[in-house]
């Protein structure tokens, strides 16, 4: 089993990057069936989205376009409860179908802030893309489409996901070893 070094902790893979991107075509196809005739606008929540946002997109053979936000909720390895946006909103998304790409959903906090800035703009249609749901963790009622993975509510690295700006460059996904 592979393990790295990360800082000051250690890290074991616990999804293989051939696994991560069988899940992210079979994702793709369900997405492409579910758009079929439509056009979508994909939001990927930066800065942890960026590389499942990019390998999904490239999958996806609809009517679509992808832009970003930034939102920060976490300090080390623990969410802080709070959410900044660092980059807002820049499209107009007023009676548009949107698809939410995340990378990690755990308490839903962030969640829920994206979801309720789209409300107001007045989309159309909201889904939700996630490459790894915590359920344990997950506290909100917004239904999640296109799931990836479900983890234990384990501090995860890789494919997109940092700590403290670290590891996000790994093509696999690490879990903290205790």
């Amino acid at each position: 089993m592979k393990e790295v070094q990360i800082l000051d902790k250690k890290f074991r893979e616990f999804i293989p990057e051939n696994t991560i991107q069988e899940r992210i075509k079979e994702l793709a196809s369900q997405i492409n069936r579910d758009y079929e005739g439509k056009e979508m606008i994909c939001i990927g929540v930066l800065n942890g989205a960026f590389i499942f946002a990019a390998d999904l997109f490239r999958r996806l053979d609809i009517k679509a376009r992808i832009t970003f936000i930034k939102l920060a909720s976490y300090a080390g390895t623990a969410s802080s409860g709070e959410i900044k946006e660092l980059i807002g909103w820049n499209e107009d998304l007023r009676d548009k179908s949107v698809l939410v790409i995340e990378d990690i959903v755990d308490t839903g906090i962030t969640l829920e802030h994206t979801v309720d800035n789209l409300i107001i703009r007045n989309v159309r249609e909201i889904r939700i893309a996630a490459l790894l749901l915590k359920p344990e963790a997950y506290s909100k009622e917004i239904k999640i489409d296109y799931i990836g993975f479900e983890i234990p509510n384990d501090f995860v690295v890789g494919y997109g996901l940092d700590y403290n700006g670290e590891g996000r460059n790994l093509p696999s996904v690490y879990t903290l070893i205790p």
